[in-house]
């Protein structure tokens, strides 16, 4: 057997053991100094966050959203600071301050975010809800910066609900039945101001032409008592002219703009020559402030049709540039029997009117520029047979719902449906226009309204989509 061969081995390299050694030590040192900066540096973190304004207070407070409110409703926080926000209801909520670009992200159910307000000046600003018809329905506040500050966890209530939970006292719940009661009793309020009025012909031009005169204005317009705003209108009035017209009619709408901006008009909702399609600068150009331009195309069909503002529609629409645009008379399902209910053949219309939906811009929540108790009821006789024409200006879906009575769909968007059908609530999208035939057939006063409740109720009681029928 051969043995095996011996390992050999270098010979110390003592310059090498140095340099190992050297190194050594250098890793030791930056551990202990990176160790000494950690604790430094947390420590420091833990004097700054006791006291981060001069009067020591927390320069963060916190605030709860909900459906609808802001809790607490009146917020304060050192110069610097910020605001922990949780959105403590179902729907999607911000948290803005007005006139600033300073918001949160939009926040679904749960979720939180900040609204760093450190660059605020001292002083009083306004925080809302800017996603559609939350302001009107309760979700603003104010926001004092430069105060005492309130301190972490301060802000919002343990329910979230500025106690109108469980932990409601018995003076609080009375308090809000009796604004609930008091709200509904108001109801029909007088207010300046009635939109949908009918507008005739200026004049019959000698070609046969009907020429109507529209004017774009800004005015005061009274949404619910007392609730005065400012109102971009068509003839002072939201909504704008109701205006019926005949099938095979040429039309001429002379506009005149007493805006200050410029605008033009579209016609959604009818076949109109491209030149006439309202969309400036591409179909014509800017009506400026001073001018008029007119609008002529002919009446081709039967259609709903709503005319309102393009060029800066997102502020001029809400505001209440909108209006409604009749062309002949809808075909109606005279003599059938539509899921077992029979529709007389010789069915007469005591009533026929649009019902304009409206969620944003200073108008806010509304039906026809109105709030309620300022809606107009609908009073009718027993027996009536009523035709309701839809029409959402609004920027969300609106599901609205009779008490008592089946609304027959018998047309979508002006178009008669081959197929009408009976539904308990019409879901009516941005844009839309859905015509709906109502028999009144029992006595009371029937409720009316869009069924998303936020939309009809907030703690000062009922406002907003709702209105009723009177049938007699």
């Amino acid at each position: 057997m051969t043995a095996p061969a011996p390992i050999e081995t270098a010979p110390p390299d003592t310059d090498r053991g140095r340099g190992s050694d050297v190194g050594l030590l250098l890793v030791v040192i930056l551990a202990f100094t990176a160790l000494v900066i950690s604790i430094a540096a947390f420590t420091t973190g833990d004097d700054d966050e006791s006291d981060t304004s001069a009067g020591g207070s927390s320069a963060t407070t916190t605030a709860s959203l909900t459906e609808f409110a802001i809790d607490p409703a009146d917020i304060s926080v050192a110069e610097g600071g910020s605001i922990a926000v949780t959105n403590d209801g179902s729907q999607v909520h911000n948290l803005a301050v007005v006139g600033e670009d300073l918001k949160t992200a939009d926040l679904n159910g749960g979720e939180s975010g900040t609204l760093d307000v450190s660059s605020l000046a001292p002083g009083e600003y306004e925080l809302i809800c800017d996603l559609a018809g939350h302001v009107e329905a309760g979700m603003k506040g104010t926001l004092t910066v430069g105060g005492e500050g309130a301190t972490e966890g301060e802000g919002a209530s343990a329910d979230h609900g500025g106690g109108h939970g469980a932990d409601m006292t018995p003076e609080e719940a009375a308090r809000l039945d009796q604004l609930m009661m008091d709200s509904m009793l108001a109801f029909p309020a007088e207010t300046e101001g009635s939109g949908n009025q009918p507008l005739e012909p200026a004049e019959i031009m000698p070609d046969g032409t009907k020429r109507f005169e529209l004017t774009a204005e800004i005015v005061d317009w009274e949404v619910e008592p007392g609730k005065i705003v400012e109102a971009w209108t068509y003839n002072g009035m939201v909504p704008g002219p109701y205006i019926k017209v005949d099938v095979g009619d040429k039309l001429r709408f002379d506009v005149t703009n007493e805006l200050p901006l410029g605008t033009d008009v579209h016609f959604h909702g009818t076949k109109l020559p491209n030149t006439m399609d309202g969309v400036a600068p591409y179909t014509q150009d800017l009506i400026e402030p001073g001018e008029t331009f007119s609008y002529e195309f002919p009446a081709v069909k039967e259609a709903v049709v709503i005319y309102h503002a393009h060029v800066h529609g997102q502020m001029m629409v809400p505001n209440g540039m909108l209006g409604v645009l009749q062309i002949g008379d809808l075909p109606l399902p005279r003599g059938r029997t539509i899921s077992g209910i029979e529709i007389p053949a010789d069915l007469q219309i005591a009533q026929e009117f649009p019902m304009v939906l409206n969620d944003a811009g200073t108008i806010g929540l509304s039906l026809n520029g109105k709030s309620f108790p300022a809606t107009e009821p609908i009073v009718a006789n027993r027996g009536d047979w009523i035709l309701v024409h839809y029409a959402n200006e609004g920027l969300q879906v609106h599901p609205m719902h009779q008490h008592q009575f089946e609304q027959l769909v018998v047309a979508k968007d002006g178009i008669p449906l081959d197929n009408p059908y009976f539904a308990d609530v019409v879901n009516v999208a941005p844009g839309e226009r859905y015509s709906v035939l109502m028999h009144l057939n029992d006595p009371g006063t029937w409720v009316w309204h869009c069924h998303i409740l936020t939309h009809v109720e907030r703690k000062e009681g009922m406002f907003g989509m709702a209105t009723a029928i009177v049938v007699s």
